[in-house]
């Protein structure tokens, strides 16, 4: 699976908005890919999936599309977002996993940015400082938007997986994917 996001493709010169000039400062261009495959059940596998979409949240995060190109929606409440309403809907997907929080082992985050993985801490009940993988992509990479998440994998990976973890992914309109991963030591 490949994962490419050429976030300069949408800077927009004709629209100098502050979102505009955010989002171009925030987002740059990145690529990632992972091997999967079925049968053997290797070293890690994925258990199970589950998003949930929040309805009437494009305002939130997303694009507007026009004959010029994209135009970025950037809300600064994302934060405020994420800390109130990812932690109950990781709980509403785990349950539909059939596991609950104290099932997961290390939870590996889509990093949006340093306020949005403090939100995070805050919406799972982490200690500050738990998304070091995060922290430390965002810091070395910025955020690519979709690789990022697997750049914090491959991070998580190097220093040794634990038995469980649930990968997490933010996206438009406002959307939470989570995938738990079972690893065999």
């Amino acid at each position: 699976m490949v994962a490419l996001e050429l976030c300069t493709l949408a800077v927009r010169h004709d629209e100098l908005t502050k979102a505009n000039i955010v989002a171009a400062s925030l987002f740059g261009d990145g690529a990632a890919a992972i091997v999967l495959r079925a049968g053997d059940g290797g070293a890690t596998r994925i258990e199970t999936a589950g998003e949930k979409l929040w309805p009437d949240t494009l305002d939130i995060m997303g694009w507007t599309v026009d004959p010029e190109g994209f135009g970025v929606v950037f809300q600064r409440t994302i934060p405020d977002f994420v800390r109130d309403h990812v932690g109950p809907a990781v709980a509403e997907i785990l349950a539909r996993m059939q596991l609950t929080a104290d099932d997961i082992d290390r939870f590996i985050c889509h990093p949006g940015g340093a306020k949005v993985i403090a939100a995070l801490e805050r919406a799972l009940a982490l200690d500050q400082g738990t998304l070091d993988h995060e922290r430390d992509v965002i810091a070395a990479c910025g955020n690519m938007s979709a690789p990022t998440v697997l750049f914090v994998l491959e991070r998580a990976r190097a220093k040794g997986l634990p038995p469980r973890s649930l990968l997490t992914a933010l996206g438009p309109g406002f959307t939470l994917s989570c995938v738990a991963l079972r690893h065999a030591a």
